[in-house]
């Protein structure tokens, strides 16, 4: 087989697949960005629930917290997008409304989300706990509000000690991404499978999604290590 045969199956063109496996990649980066960021949110809300000390509070946290990173991800996703939509649907239905179809974009970043939450709670709790105390206790002596304490004083100081962190959960959501293609949305992971399917050229086509998951984790490992030098100016390296 020439080189001339795999050009053309990724031609822009059809019978080339090179047009929808663009449109898959833009997808999956859509739907990793927006649970990512829909991660942090969640992660730092639990976050600072579970620093405040409510007793009340904190089980409720820690359940969440335990469960999701105890359940695999694709029994997740199946059984909060299921049970997610059942229970939607029958609480309209009682209401005297209509069944609703819920959008596989807006449900792949909410599942999504909520799996990355459990992780970024654990990361953004550890760089908080990780700031000194000192720090904080001296916002509170100059008269600081909550808001300000968290903007100027933990969010700069808790950073540097959280990025490699949520630079990894971002190299997870990622690959989590590609369990989506199990409800049937059409991102890199289910285009990559019609491809091949489509051709029979598998190990072509696998070969192309896997290095294009790895150009995608280069460029953003690149990204979060700029970040990371940025939050760390005027910091002493140690070694």
């Amino acid at each position: 087989m020439d080189i001339s045969t795999y050009t053309s199956l990724l031609a822009l063109e059809a019978p080339g697949w090179g047009t929808a496996l663009l449109k898959g990649t833009v997808t999956t980066l859509e739907i990793s960005f927006g649970a990512f960021l829909a991660g942090i949110v969640i992660g730092l809300c639990c976050a600072l629930g579970k620093l405040n000390g409510s007793r009340s509070l904190a089980p409720v946290l820690n359940l969440y917290t335990t469960v999701v990173r105890a359940i695999p991800e694709l029994i997740l996703i199946i059984a909060l997008y299921y049970a997610g939509t059942d229970s939607l649907n029958a609480i309209l239905n009682a209401l005297g409304f209509e069944s609703v179809e819920i959008n596989g974009f807006a449900t792949a970043i909410l599942v999504l989300g909520i799996v990355q939450g459990a992780y970024a709670t654990e990361v953004i709790r550890g760089a908080i706990l990780a700031i000194p105390t000192g720090q904080i206790e001296a916002g509170k002596a100059f008269g600081m509000p909550a808001t300000m304490r968290f903007r100027r004083i933990i969010l700069p100081a808790m950073m540097p000690t959280a990025l490699p962190g949520l630079s990894n959960l971002w190299a997870s959501v990622t690959k989590d991404s590609a369990l989506i293609a199990v409800l049937g949305y059409q991102e890199l992971a289910m285009i990559t499978k019609l491809a091949a399917s489509n051709t029979k050229f598998y190990f072509f086509f696998f070969c192309t999604a896997a290095l294009i998951y790895l150009v995608i984790t280069l460029c953003s490992n690149s990204v979060f290590d700029s970040l990371e030098r940025r939050f760390r100016r005027g910091q002493v390296r140690v070694g």
